[in-house]
């Protein structure tokens, strides 16, 4: 069976409950225009600016736990569209101005955002392009050098960041710039994961102990040069699929703008093998030290399936701070 858009959630999904956290801060100007508080607005811009003098079907899409997600067919193509009742447009529009910056690079195929707007009963809404799913999720190593061909081409002069904070999965990802890497990945990634769990948890072990590891960060990054580069920032195997012609499409991203390594945090999940990274390390050869590395990048992610989904996902966390902090003999 042909696989459609599913519009998956990242960060895994399927779990009962997850924790409020603090809105995320925006920009005042924002690229994406606002929807106006019409009885449909997706209806009203599919039949105005979507080119469609009909809709001829409205369909559920599953595969996601945080948002609905339907096909809406018309006689201007199909659409896929992302509802949330509770949560306001600055989610779907941090993920729009992601899906934005990947279509650009014209490397990989990405879904095209097209409106993000509120809705007028609460929560909002993400139009975007549709895209049939082939039978599998294509071909491992050109998957490996279309996403390398996108840290080629998605550069910032702003340092490591994004232009707005966005989400991964439900958890606030702030995206400051800054412009040292080091100072970035210890604050905004690995030290927000960990003060979640302190507050959430009373987690003071993992909380201490990973502070320890953020002091000594800088340990693995010796004569590494660091240029920031455009990351999906949530590849995990429910994000990644092929169109009908086999080419591979990534979507639901948490995009920012920094070390390419990073990119690959979810690969204990994601399926990645040796065709993917050869192919990957063709377009953007492995720098040294990538594997004493790695496991710090996948830190980030269990730290925060473990503030998402609990303690499940706590020993993997602690295993890994522990091995840094042998290491560096702290």
């Amino acid at each position: 069976m042909v696989a459609a858009h599913v519009g998956l959630v990242s960060s895994g999904c399927c779990f009962p409950s997850l924790p409020w956290f603090p809105s995320l801060s925006f920009p005042k100007t924002k690229p994406f225009v606002m929807a106006a508080l019409g009885e449909d607005p997706i209806r009203e811009w599919i039949l105005s600016e979507g080119k469609a003098t009909q809709i001829t079907r409205i369909s559920p899409v599953g595969g996601g736990c945080i948002n609905l997600a339907s096909r809406y067919d018309t006689d201007a193509g199909s659409f896929f569209v992302k509802t949330n009742r509770s949560i306001g447009p600055s989610m779907f529009e941090g993920e729009a101005l992601g899906l934005g910056a990947m279509y650009e690079t014209k490397s990989i195929r990405v879904p095209r955002p097209f409106k993000v707007g509120p809705l007028p009963t609460g929560g909002s809404y993400i139009i975007m392009e549709f895209i049939e799913f082939g039978r599998s999720r294509g071909d491992q190593a050109v998957l490996g050098r279309k996403l390398a061909e996108m840290h080629k081409a998605g550069k910032s002069e702003k340092g490591f960041g994004f232009d707005v904070d966005n989400t991964i999965g439900s958890t606030p990802q702030i995206n400051t710039w800054t412009s040292d890497w080091v100072k970035f990945y210890a604050e905004h990634r690995l030290g927000y994961q960990l003060k979640l769990a302190l507050d959430q948890y009373g987690d003071s072990t993992i909380y201490a102990k990973g502070e320890k590891l953020m002091k000594n960060l800088g340990r693995l990054f010796e004569n590494v040069e660091i240029e920031p580069c455009l990351l999906h920032g949530d590849l995990w195997s429910g994000n990644i699929s092929s169109d009908k012609n086999g080419e591979p499409v990534i979507l639901d991203p948490a995009c920012y703008y920094g070390h390419n390594e990073a990119e690959f945090g979810m690969s204990w999940c994601a399926g990645f093998g040796g065709s993917f990274y050869n192919a990957y390390f063709e377009v953007m050869p492995k720098q040294a030290g990538f594997e004493k590395r790695r496991d710090v990048y996948m830190l980030y992610h269990y730290l925060n399936h473990y503030n998402l989904f609990g303690s499940g996902y706590r020993s993997s966390a602690m295993s890994i701070i522990d091995d840094y902090l042998r290491i560096f003999n702290i």
